[in-house]
């Protein structure tokens, strides 16, 4: 009897002491393994989340820095200087063959290089245009341009050069400059820009040597200057 008195006092001490810790009594107990157990699944489900996306972002880190890596060795134009990009064009008539076959001279000789030359079909030349032209002190003193009427009689020298071929027959005593049409300037042309000029033989009429041509003058692959061209021809 002492022995069970003894042990339900300790049940009970020990029942009170739960409550007032706030802990359940025995009788719901038992369920405290399956919540600890709820609780450390989903402790670490989020431990798993955590390292799985920690994972994810060292992936996309090491991916972005590898491509970052691959496209600073990829690319060799960077490694050229500038100069050494973009080539020279190409001489199809240099200076002194031009002088060959135009009459002109300075200060009104417009083209210094022929690039592509069909004779009596179409020419491709070259104007470099520099601050030593006489015609700048003058076009403008504040803002050097390029008159657009001598752009136009470059671009007829052009055609000159298509036209005064024995194919066409052509002669450099006897070739003028008749008339222009639908001429229109889109750009100013200044000092340090190359204007690359297009001549196109359209219509020839032998029996009256008149030939009409297209032109288009470019800076930099846009259109500066463009219109149609009439040209007088014939034998010396």
């Amino acid at each position: 009897m002492a022995t069970s008195a003894f042990a339900n006092s300790l049940l009970s001490s020990s029942s009170s002491t739960s409550l007032s810790h706030g802990v359940m009594p025995s009788t719901n107990n038992a369920l405290l393994p399956s919540r600890i157990s709820v609780f450390a699944s989903q402790n670490l489900l989020f431990s798993s989340h955590l390292k799985l996306k920690k994972k994810n972002m060292t992936s996309s880190t090491s991916l972005t820095t590898f491509c970052s890596l691959d496209s600073a060795k990829d690319p060799k134009e960077e490694q050229t200087p500038i100069e050494l990009k973009y080539p020279a064009y190409p001489t199809v008539m240099d200076i002194n063959q031009i002088r060959d076959i135009l009459p002109h001279r300075f200060p009104f000789l417009l083209v210094d290089r022929v690039i592509e030359h069909n004779p009596g079909v179409s020419a491709v030349a070259i104007k470099n245009v520099t601050i030593n032209d006489n015609f700048f002190p003058g076009h403008f003193p504040e803002r050097p341009i390029m008159p657009g009427v001598l752009m136009v009689e470059a671009m007829a020298q052009v055609g000159g050069l298509v036209m005064l071929q024995p194919e066409v027959g052509g002669s450099r005593e006897n070739f003028f400059f008749a008339g222009i049409d639908k001429v229109r300037f889109r750009k100013p042309v200044i000092a340090g820009d190359t204007l690359v000029m297009r001549m196109t033989l359209t219509k020839l009429q032998k029996r009256f040597g008149i030939a009409k041509m297209e032109g288009k003058a470019y800076v930099g692959g846009e259109v500066v200057c463009e219109g149609e061209f009439l040209m007088a021809t014939g034998s010396a």
